[in-house]
């Protein structure tokens, strides 16, 4: 298989692929990652991807290329048996059958194939984002800057309607729009992320309670569904191998333990081994 030159040249696509959007993937995950940036993100990678499925391929050729020579494989792709479609006494088509060269198959069925999944699915993400940012966009400090009275108005009033429940609203559109008014009037210029601007309002006593509430919304709003999940397998084999004498709360603890493994690093494990051993020593004098 790694002598296949076709193999060498999927072999170099897939690494870009993945090495591009493991960037991205760090980057959303990370803890002071909010909305505004995160679309700037998936926008410049969709860009990628437009321009990866002009020009991706003959790059990956070429480095596939130079990878083979160093291995003493002809860098070429393999001549594949052309299956030819059976026809039927009744059919009449005289549609003349197309037929590719081994590069032009690999990259209809293969190359585009993978590029337009993954901005398909990468676009979908994107317009998830969009949504969010049509309803709190207005919040951030360049836009909030640049907004119109009317605009702002109305979405204030969106962004009441969307926070309503059983007819309860957290914010009045009225209110937040005379706040933000106001607010913009004071923010300094200095001030360009939705966090600081929320600082500046808890800076200023709370004298704008509807724009707090807003901003703290905007702020909780997930970027990413989940952080990086971790590998379960090894709890697998635990409670396959051990099932019989495992209580339900033991694996738990053991997953826990997995995933928490930043937490554990940082912890002073002799304090607890003596709060532990403190703990079970009163337990047996107690039945002393």
């Amino acid at each position: 298989m790694v002598s296949d030159f076709e193999f060498l040249v999927a072999l170099m696509i897939w690494y870009e692929v993945l090495s591009t959007v493991n960037v991205l993937s760090k980057k959303l995950q990370s803890e002071d990652m909010v909305l505004d940036v995160a679309i700037q993100e998936i926008n410049k990678l969709i860009e990628f991807f437009k321009e990866y499925r002009e020009v991706g391929l003959a790059k990956a050729i070429d480095e596939a290329k130079i990878v083979a020579s160093k291995m003493g494989v002809d860098p070429v792709f393999p001549q594949r048996r052309i299956i030819r479609k059976k026809k039927q006494f009744d059919d009449t088509s005289t549609e003349p059958e197309v037929l590719f060269s081994p590069e032009e198959d690999f990259k209809v069925n293969y190359f585009l194939y993978i590029v337009d999944q993954a901005l398909a699915s990468i676009e979908r993400r994107f317009e998830q984002y969009q949504q969010y940012e049509k309803l709190f966009g207005f919040l951030f400090p360049k836009r909030l800057r640049q907004l119109e009275e009317s605009l702002l108005k109305s979405h204030c009033h969106a962004l009441e309607d969307a926070l309503k429940y059983e007819g309860k609203a957290d914010i009045d559109g009225d209110e937040l729009f005379q706040e933000l008014k106001l607010f913009e009037r004071f923010l300094p210029s200095r001030i360009i992320s939705p966090i600081d601007a929320l600082q500046n309002l808890k800076e200023g006593g709370g004298v704008f309670p509807n724009a707090m509430i807003a901003y703290r919304v905007l702020l909780t709003i997930p970027v990413t569904v989940a952080l990086a999940e971790r590998s379960f397998s090894k709890l697998k084999l635990l409670k396959s191998y051990l099932r019989s004498t495992m209580s339900q709360d033991r694996p738990n603890g053991l997953a826990m333990i997995s995933i928490e493994s930043d937490m554990l690093e940082n912890m002073n494990y002799e304090s607890l081994i003596e709060d532990f051993a403190s703990k079970n020593a009163r337990r047996n004098a107690r039945f002393t």
